[in-house]
């Protein structure tokens, strides 16, 4: 970052948050585990918007998916017994969820029902997986995270062919796989190594595999590091920084534009999604504090294979 100017500056502004009605005593096994000491009410992650404008979001710790209308009125779709993570709508209206304890799983919105997807690979369980994407060609991308980090680069980002029914591993060294997005050509695939405080860029070849693997941009450090990502029409990089507080903007080429901050006191914004009029407004969501942020930016989001604008 310290080789370029600094980013020009940007506030957001809240959308909507949490009713309180669905605040939660703050314990559970994932607040043991990711959050000793502390009482968490809710973590928001997994925006994604619906044809109809509803803005869905994940609530990890309690196994819970929210559907947000257009006015703003909160409905709790489903809960299980699960860590809903990363959320996408295909095209078809399937939702897909992924989730860290069970692996891609589909919801349905109107039976209120969740049912296992893609659970392991080779009988083999999956790590803990994090974030998913859709390819032009309605391929799902993933990334395999668990406990990964800089002390066990392990990580794995996977492939799916929903149509020949074929899971490839693309790449199973990674420092802790998190938020992915293709580039605007999507001739290569983008993913935060949240622990390596780092966005990857994977090139792909035509038969499939990766090759040339390198660092697209490092980020600015501290407590966690990147998380979600998004990408507009200009092929700008939009990428949640899950302990800063902020989103960072980064052209094709990695030279940061804009720092988006958070006009809360939270400073865990995690994960992204382009919607409203035009596909101009950026939403985000701030985990720590279960707000929806809201900024608007000159160019729209890339759509992509889902309904939503990412």
């Amino acid at each position: 970052m310290s080789l370029y100017p600094p980013p020009q500056d940007r506030t957001t502004e809240v959308l909507t948050r949490l009713p309180e009605e669905f605040w939660r005593c703050g314990d559970s096994d994932w607040v043991r585990a990711n959050k000793p000491g502390q009482k968490v009410a809710s973590f928001l992650e997994g925006p994604s918007f619906d044809l109809d404008g509803n803005l869905y979001v994940t609530d990890i710790p309690y196994g819970r998916v929210f559907r947000i209308s257009p006015k703003g009125e909160w409905e709790l779709v489903v809960e299980y017994d699960g860590w809903p993570n990363g959320l996408k709508i295909h095209r078809d209206g399937r939702i897909f969820i992924a989730d860290y304890k069970r692996g891609i799983m589909l919801l349905d919105p109107f039976g209120k029902r969740i049912e296992p997807f893609l659970t392991h690979r080779r009988s083999e369980g999956f790590k803990g997986v994090n974030d998913l994407f859709f390819d032009r060609d309605g391929r799902l991308y993933f990334t395999d995270q668990g406990q990964t980090g800089m002390h066990d680069p392990s990580g794995r980002v996977f492939r799916y062919d929903l149509e020949n029914q074929r899971l490839d591993c693309l790449l199973d060294n990674g420092a802790s796989p998190n938020g992915l997005v293709m580039d605007l050509h999507e001739q290569a695939l983008l993913v935060a190594m949240t622990r390596g405080n780092a966005v990857w860029r994977l090139p792909l070849q035509q038969d499939g595999s990766t090759s040339k693997v390198g660092t697209f941009t490092a980020m600015a450090g501290g407590v966690s590091g990147a998380d979600g990502m998004a990408l507009d029409e200009q092929g700008n990089l939009f990428v949640c920084d899950a302990g800063n507080g902020c989103v960072w903007v980064f052209d094709r080429h990695a030279v940061p534009l804009y720092r988006l901050r958070s006009c809360t006191d939270g400073r865990t914004l995690t994960n992204l999604a382009f919607g409203g009029e035009g596909n101009r407004d950026l939403f985000i969501t701030d985990s720590s504090t279960g707000h929806i942020l809201k900024v608007a930016m000159e160019h729209p989001g890339k759509r992509l294979f889902s309904h939503s604008g990412q």
